[in-house]
Order: C-alpha cells, then structure tokens, then sequence
C-alpha cells in the first residue's frame, strides 16, 4: 500500500485522538455450532458500541426468516442498532416490501439495501424478478417509500465485476445515494490506493455522501482469496506472499493477519479516515484487535 498524496486527505490523526466510529458485518449462522460463536462474538463486540451491527442475507433470500430473527435478537439482547441486509433478488416488490415491514414492527430501522448475486453465483448475469425491484436504487427508493430507515449501499474500489465502465459505475452509486441512502459501504479491498481513487471519482461526481471503507481481516488466506476472485477484488502480490506456507501455521498466520490488517487500518487513519466497516466472517478476535487500535474500547 502507498500513501495517498491528495493534499485534501492529508490530515494526519492520531488513533485514539479522533471520534472513531465502526459497524460490523455477520452472517446467519447455519449449524448450532455456528451459532454458538455467532453469539460469542456478538457478545464480544456489542460492548464497544458500534454505530450498528449487521447482518447477511443469502442469494435469494434464502436466509431471510434467519437474518430477521438475528437482527431482532441482537437489539433487543445487546441494545445495538442492528442493519438488515435486503436484495432485489428473487422476491417481488410485494415480497420485499413485507420484509420490509417486518423489519419495522420489530424495530429495525437500519437496512442494508443490495441489488444482490444471483443465487448461481457471482459471476452469472442477474436477472431481476418479473414482478420485483430491478436494481439497488429502486429497492432503496421502495424502502424509503415505506419509512424512514437508515439505508447504506455497496461501493466497489475496483469497479463491480459485471459495471461496463467507471462512468457506469459511479453513475449506478449517485443514483443510490440519490434514492435516499444515507452512506456507502465498500466492498474488501486490500490496496488503499483504489478505494481513494473512488473517493475521487466520487467527489468528481458530486456525491457527497460518505463512502464507508469495508475492511476484511484475513482469517483465512485461503478461503478469503477464493471469495475475493469471486466477487472482483484483487489481493496484492505482497500481500499474498506474506501468507505464503502459512496453511499449516495457524499462529503465524494470526500474527501475519493482525499485521497485515493493522497496517492498512492505519494507513487510512493516517489520511484521514475515521469511519470502518468490519467484515468479521462471524469471528470477533481480529477485529477487536483493530478497533484498539483505533482507541475503540469498551466503556
């Protein structure tokens, strides 16, 4: 990673100096087991008071009733502001719409809006529902029509996979901010250097919304580097080297991640950043961790 030389982001900050705020991301989990360490780490992470916690919702809305019954428990176990994620994917807008709903009479009022991958996988052309929302910017508009939730979208610093160019691609996320959203929410990325150039194709775009950097802590090398290829993201060369031979070293590959992640963590502190969105793969170690580091503690 190399630092950023626009002189508009260049305001150093110490950790801990500056009001930091994070969200974390989780999945439903499948198995009892799972939803063991689910609990777990919520319960590990809920006492630094994130901005909110959300949850997945699988290709077609296949974790649905799951990811409802989730963001229920967690605000009402925890008292944290819990953020639903909500796809176009296989529903109509009736259908989305009474999710919808149903998130408002339990109180969730924080949704995570997505056009969503179809349910054959990343890199199959999407298909909307004859009857459903045909994008992000229209589910984020029907959600606005029904009340007045808190919206994020997705931002990609390399471009999503299936946008033909960057024009098309900003445009896409204007028109989502334009809907009502209230912030973006990157994809992982591991070079800092993509997600300022969006940052400035954005800005050159008039958006002024903020776009929420999302980091992914490698857990797994392996397994994080078969979903980045999946969903359009690029590990860098050095990066995949400093995990080189470490698939049976799991101490060494703990350590390595916590390097790895805390350098880029603050590397953006050091231009600027003071707002995080942690992918956590329902594991709360690393990413308490960063948060340290960023002097977010339990109080």
């Amino acid at each position: 990673m190399t630092a950023h030389s626009d002189p508009r982001m260049s305001r150093q900050i110490t950790p801990g100096a500056a009001p930091f705020q994070v969200s974390f991301e989780f999945f439903p989990p499948k198995t009892d087991v799972m939803e063991e360490r689910f609990w777990d780490s919520i319960g590990k992470l809920a006492p630094l008071h994130p901005r909110f916690v959300s949850v997945t919702y699988g290709a077609g809305g296949t974790t649905r009733e799951r990811t409802l019954r989730m963001v229920s428990r967690i605000k009402s176990d925890t008292g944290v502001d819990a953020a639903a994620h909500l796809t176009c994917v296989g529903a109509s807008r009736d259908e989305v719409d009474a999710v919808v709903r149903g998130y408002q009479a339990v109180g969730v009022n924080r949704i995570v809006a997505l056009r969503g991958d179809p349910p054959e996988g990343t890199g199959q052309p999407f298909v909307a529902h004859p009857e459903g929302y045909q994008n992000a910017a229209e589910l984020v508009a029907g959600i606005r029509r029904i009340g007045d939730f808190d919206i994020s979208v997705s931002a990609y610093p390399e471009k999503h996979p299936q946008s033909p160019n960057w024009d098309a691609e900003i445009d896409n996320l204007k028109r989502k901010l334009g809907a009502g959203a209230s912030r973006a929410i990157t994809q992982m990325f591991f070079d800092n250097d993509d997600y300022f150039r969006l940052l400035d194709r954005a800005e050159k775009a008039g958006i002024t919304a903020p776009i929420v950097p999302g980091i992914q802590p490698i857990h797994s090398f392996k397994q994080i580097s078969s979903f980045a290829a999946r969903c359009g993201a690029t590990i860098p060369n050095w990066v995949a080297q400093r995990f080189e031979g470490l698939d049976e070293d799991p101490e060494t590959h703990a350590l390595v991640a916590s390097a790895v992640a805390a350098e880029q963590v603050l590397e953006l502190v050091d231009q600027g950043i003071t707002e995080f969105h942690f992918y956590t793969l329902n594991r709360a170690n690393l990413v308490l961790a960063l948060a340290r580091l960023l002097g977010v503690r339990p109080s």
